[in-house]
């Protein structure tokens, strides 16, 4: 169990299960037209999968600046996120 924590693996099998959320939530949403459109989908996901993307380096000693790359393009995706949900002015 060590060595697949360590080796980064958790993460990949973490990723597919967000893959696979967000296939099934597009297929419901395609299908049905309710649901998340695609785009909110996607603010929602990208950030979190950048986030888990730099666990995964820092679990497999990858430079610390693909660590801060992905920190940094999480935060990017966080904010785009914020910004589409923040409440416009009347």
């Amino acid at each position: 169990m060590a060595e697949f924590i360590a080796s980064g693996r958790v993460i990949d099998v973490v990723l597919g299960f967000v893959l696979l959320e967000a296939v099934l939530l597009y297929g419901i949403h395609r299908r049905t037209g309710r649901g998340l459109a695609p785009p909110v989908l996607a603010s929602m996901l990208v950030p979190g999968a950048c986030l888990l993307l730099a666990v995964r380096a820092a679990l497999t000693d990858a430079s610390w600046m693909l660590v801060a790359l992905w920190l940094i393009l999480a935060l990017v995706a966080h904010l785009i996120d914020l910004r589409q949900r923040w409440p416009q002015r009347p």
